[in-house]
């Protein structure tokens, strides 16, 4: 079992690390809407990527490279522009912002990833993203997680970042975690991005791979804000080894912390995209347990997560709990009304499908508040499937109307 693992809602880099974040037009608020992360060393890469059959030029070339290679400096990224259904033009402008990053920073282009999010169909304005990478370049440094931070956003309303300190190797070692998304968002590796970097040696980019699809499995894709897959969806993993210690593998005794410190930062990043979803007023999380397999219990869950008619009923503080047994019963999960039992926070509103009397308000309280728990009981097996999700409010149709 993995040691518990603290983290830290702050983008300390780890050693042999540099960023920043900087606002080179493409945005017209002004805002910052470009940010590079960039490692000194050589850093072992592994990378998910979206399973959308449409995929942006970025995710492309990034697959590629990943696989290829193995290796990486590091990743610039823009927001406004998603560089998706681009065409040969698309791809073309991802390996040029590759390109003028490793110019810059005198490393192989083949080293240098590319991230994009932002709106489909527009070409980037390179005039404007060039000149952003040439001030990237410039302004790195080992305290500019904050800004890389926020050079990623798009519809986000706060930045997401967590670091968590570990001992691997016989050293003190960090990783950091550093995403943005709110909306698009229902991962199977929205628009969601999430680059993670660690100074702890790791002897492959096959373990370092197996690693990051085991932490995703439980934090990424356990994320529905609306249900929508994005054409971007890009996760990175980097480890540098600059803290000095000995290389571990599964078989090392410090493998555990280094991986319970990635499924911690990836959880932490995970819930707080559903927390900053999309005009969101609250976050839920939607247990179902008792289902005949993980498969049923995970395909009632998202349902359950992605009804509109649930979710609104969330924004009203009101327990329509029917709602929630309409949604189970769509669902491809085998279910028995005279079975199912549904609680909000532990207190029970319904059992063996039927409703139990409840305290007056006693619900409603538990759904006014900023965070709750909507737990489906099948009782058919063992299956259990966890979704971290949010209410539908009239602020995100505002937010995506055009």
């Amino acid at each position: 079992m993995a040691p518990k693992t603290k983290t830290e809602e702050k983008a300390t880099l780890p050693k042999g690390y540099r960023a920043a974040g900087a606002a080179a037009g493409l945005k017209a608020s002004g805002k910052p809407d470009m940010a590079m992360l960039f490692s000194d060393t050589p850093a072992v890469v592994a990378g998910c990527f979206t399973t959308n059959q449409v995929q942006a030029a970025t995710v492309r070339l990034d697959r590629e490279r990943v696989e290829k290679y193995g290796i990486a400096h590091g990743v610039v990224v823009n927001s406004g522009q998603a560089n998706a259904c681009t065409g040969a033009r698309g791809l073309r402008d991802a390996k040029a912002m590759a390109a003028e990053m490793a110019g810059h920073l005198g490393v192989a282009p083949e080293t240098v990833l590319v991230a994009s999010t932002g709106r489909i169909g527009v070409p980037l304005r390179m005039d404007l993203v060039v000149p952003g990478i040439e001030t990237l370049a410039g302004a790195l440094s080992p305290d500019g997680g904050e800004d890389f931070a926020q050079g990623i956003l798009t519809t986000d309303t706060r930045p997401k970042r967590f670091t968590a300190v570990f001992r691997a190797g016989g050293k003190t070692c960090r990783l950091t975690g550093i995403a943005k998304g709110a909306g698009m968002i229902q991962p199977c590796m929205g628009t969601m991005l999430a680059f993670l970097a660690t100074d702890a040696a790791v002897t492959g980019q096959r373990v370092l791979r197996a690693a990051l699809l085991d932490a995703v499995a439980d934090s990424f894709n356990r994320v529905s804000v609306d249900g929508d897959r994005s054409t971007n969806d890009t996760v990175l993993l980097f480890a540098n080894g600059a803290a000095g210690g000995a290389p571990i593998s599964p078989r090392h005794p410090d493998w555990p912390a280094f991986a319970g410190a990635l499924r911690e930062v990836t959880l932490q990043l995970a819930r707080a995209m559903a927390r900053d979803g999309e005009g969101a007023s609250k976050m839920v999380t939607v247990r179902v347990t008792g289902a005949r397999s993980t498969a049923d219990a995970d395909a009632a869950a998202r349902a359950v997560a992605n009804s509109l008619l649930v979710k609104t009923s969330w924004v009203g503080t009101f327990p329509n709990w029917g709602r929630v047994m309409d949604a189970l019963g769509y669902s491809p999960a085998r279910v028995r009304e005279d079975k199912v039992d549904i609680f909000y926070d532990r207190v029970q509103a319904v059992r063996g499908g039927i409703a139990v009397p409840v305290a007056p308000g006693k619900l409603e309280k538990i759904l006014g508040g900023r965070e709750f728990t909507l737990e489906c009981r099948l009782n058919l097996g063992k299956g259990e499937a966890v979704i971290y999700t949010c209410d539908c409010t009239e602020e995100y149709v505002v937010i995506n109307k055009d």
